[in-house]
């Protein structure tokens, strides 16, 4: 039987290497690049929009500091929907995604059918983003949320070690 060839099969030294160094800095110039894996601007060039077009860099954002614009509370939030099975799911789904506050939004197992984490300015807007809009929304049961009160680590860095041979 014939085994399917990832992307991942095809990476080498020197894309291990671009890709490590993007999530480092993407705004680093394709010189700057080639002078961190040796290689010229023009084959950084070209392995680079080989990997955007394989879809293995999904997208080059800029990613902005919370305390800088004046985001000081940070929260995990656990959604619980009071039913399953018909709507609720998907409802609760298309709504949370024109929530600003909510930045990333998990399906998950366990206690809870979905994890939050929300940014606000202060305690009064998380409150009003988890009583007046979420707890609104057609199907939830249940929000238990937790207020961060040190980030230890946040990333956007996915580990590569995996990929290396």
């Amino acid at each position: 039987m014939k085994r399917e060839t990832s992307i991942s099969d095809t990476l080498d030294r020197y894309d291990m290497g671009l890709l490590a160094a993007l999530q480092h800095n993407a705004q680093a110039t394709h010189q700057q690049l080639g002078e961190t894996v040796n290689l010229s601007a023009s084959q950084v060039s070209r392995r680079i929009q080989r990997l955007e077009a394989s879809g293995l860099i999904a997208r080059t954002v800029a990613l902005l500091s919370p305390a800088h614009l004046g985001l000081g509370v940070r929260a995990i939030s656990y959604v619980t929907l009071a039913r399953h099975g018909g709507e609720e799911g998907p409802g609760f789904e298309r709504a949370v995604l024109d929530i600003p506050e909510v930045v990333e939004c998990f399906a998950v197992t366990g206690e809870s059918d979905y994890i939050l984490k929300i940014f606000a300015a202060d305690l009064q807007t998380l409150s009003d983003t988890v009583l007046k809009r979420l707890m609104r929304l057609p199907g939830v049961g249940a929000i238990r949320s937790n207020i961060v009160l040190q980030c230890i680590k946040s990333t956007s860095a996915l580990p590569l070690t995996h990929l290396q041979g």
